[in-house]
């Protein structure tokens, strides 16, 4: 007995002993996250703002404003080229350069607060995060009560899956009832949207719908395998993921132009569920399987330490393990990623709305970067400059209500704003250095947007971040 007693002493003192060195690691992560404390940033309390000598691309037309000026007050654009008498606000002299909306990626999935700093520096002030987890509850709650500099931040729950389809990464649902408490816990939670993913069944799909209607809820949906393509297209459902789905479950793998007519027509005809592409992620399985020393991209310096040294890795793995057996597949892949960006241009010129997303976060796809590359391979898709950074801006804020105040620089518009030396409508890589950012009216000098990457290229929380994955484990 008296042996029983001090075993269980010693493992309680070993479980106490790993909860106290847990608290110290997320305690000490957090402090190095300090950086991005509203309290420490320069001018933090400031939110009003008189722009002057800017051109204005305000993203309602295809247009620029040029020699004007916008005031902003508490956070808010109040008037666009004629000055209101608010002598106490502070100038900014935009020197000629030009102010367009704050860029918004639709599919992210966030790994820690350094990712929001390398946003912010990339031109992003606003992500929807697609596998939420209790972290991201926290985050929210810190750009809410405006604790920290961030972009917007919005997250869905965790994937819902079906009863079949396995892993950690995953929420599976086994019955309909399941489906209901599930979506009305995350609601309870504080979770903004639904996140639906792969192999949920019709019975259970149709559950999820009916009570995401009750609890009003809007689903970004990955495609289920276990329900046509066609099933997506309902009002709850405000996008449909990834380009690939598109020849993966809508055409059953075959690339075939003319039955993509009939995907193309349920875009067009169905004005209330747009397609989020995310066909930077796919065109990345290519670079997995051509770039042999990809792994050592410096990009991948932004990725999350624990992300890179397991999806990476893994994903990199994966593919050249099956390009060893296949010697075809990176042909097939680019041929693919080809006809995808020709299903993009044809549901473009159909009239439907496209919004950006780019799936960072995972594989070898960075917080930030990726939504260039994204807007890119649109162009690649026969847009122009302006169609482009629609889907970027005034497309994916009329997707959900709580996105309505941003993309686009109008009166009433909270003041997300981009500062640039050139005209991005000319030329979209100036949105890559932003010599200025505004959230919410609080001005982000390119010094300060500097100290941000160098904070996430630098960063070691390697640990804090598997205990934030175990707590997901844990809360699932």
């Amino acid at each position: 007995m008296k042996f029983l007693k001090k075993l269980l002493l010693v493992i309680l003192s070993f479980i106490g002993l790993l909860i106290l060195m847990s608290i110290i690691i997320l305690v000490v992560d957090n402090q190095q996250t300090s950086f991005l404390k509203i309290s420490k940033l320069e001018n933090g309390d400031q939110k009003s703002y008189v722009i002057t000598n800017v051109n204005v691309i305000p993203m309602t037309t295809d247009t620029v404003i040029t020699n004007t000026g916008v005031t902003i007050k508490d956070g808010k654009i109040i008037a666009i080229g004629n000055i209101p008498n608010e002598p106490e606000l502070p100038i900014l002299d935009g020197k000629g350069r030009y102010l367009s909306p704050g860029l918004i990626d639709m599919h992210v999935h966030l790994w820690d607060k350094y990712e929001l700093g390398v946003y912010l520096a990339n031109g992003v002030t606003t992500v929807r995060n697609l596998w939420g987890q209790p972290m991201h509850l926290r985050m929210k709650d810190a750009v809410i009560n405006e604790e920290i500099i961030s972009p917007m931040f919005f997250t869905s729950g965790p994937k819902l899956t079906g009863p079949k389809f396995i892993g950690d990464d995953n929420l599976q649902l086994f019955t309909p009832e399941e489906a209901r408490a599930k979506i009305a816990d995350y609601k309870a939670q504080g979770f903004d949207l639904i996140k639906t993913y792969y192999g949920l069944t019709p019975e259970i799909y149709d559950a999820v719908l009916d009570e995401c209607e009750k609890q009003n809820l809007e689903i970004a949906a990955h495609p289920s395998n276990e329900v046509g393509y066609s099933y997506h297209f309902t009002p709850q459902i405000k996008t449909i993921e990834h380009a690939e789905d598109i020849v993966q479950i809508g055409l059953n793998y075959q690339l075939d132009s003319v039955k993509l007519d009939s995907i193309v027509a349920l875009y067009s005809s169905h004005p209330g569920t747009v397609l989020c592409p995310t066909q930077v992620v796919y065109y990345n399985i290519y670079r997995l399987l051509e770039e042999d020393n990809v792994l050592n991209n410096e990009q991948l310096d932004f990725m999350n330490p624990l992300i890179r040294m397991t999806d990476s890795k893994a994903q990199f793995d994966r593919w050249q393990g099956t390009k060893s057996n296949d010697s075809t597949i990176s042909s097939y892949i680019l041929k693919q990623h080809n006809f995808q960006l020709y299903a993009i241009r044809k549901i473009h010129e159909s009239g439907a709305d496209i919004v950006c997303g780019t799936d960072a976060g995972i594989g070898i796809t960075p917080a930030g970067y990726s939504l260039h590359e994204e807007l890119a391979l649109y162009k690649e898709a026969g847009m122009s400059n302006y169609e482009a950074l629609k889907t970027a801006t005034i497309n994916a804020s009329k997707v959900h209500d709580f996105l309505n105040d941003f993309g686009s620089i109008e009166v009433g518009k909270t003041a997300n704003l981009l500062l640039t030396d050139d005209n991005p409508l000319e030329d979209l890589s100036t949105l890559k250095t932003p010599s200025l950012v505004m959230v919410k009216g609080r001005s982000i000098d390119e010094e300060t947007l500097d100290t941000f990457i160098d904070q996430a290229k630098n960063r070691n929380n390697l640990l804090a971040s598997g205990l934030r994955y175990v707590e997901y484990l844990l809360s699932k």
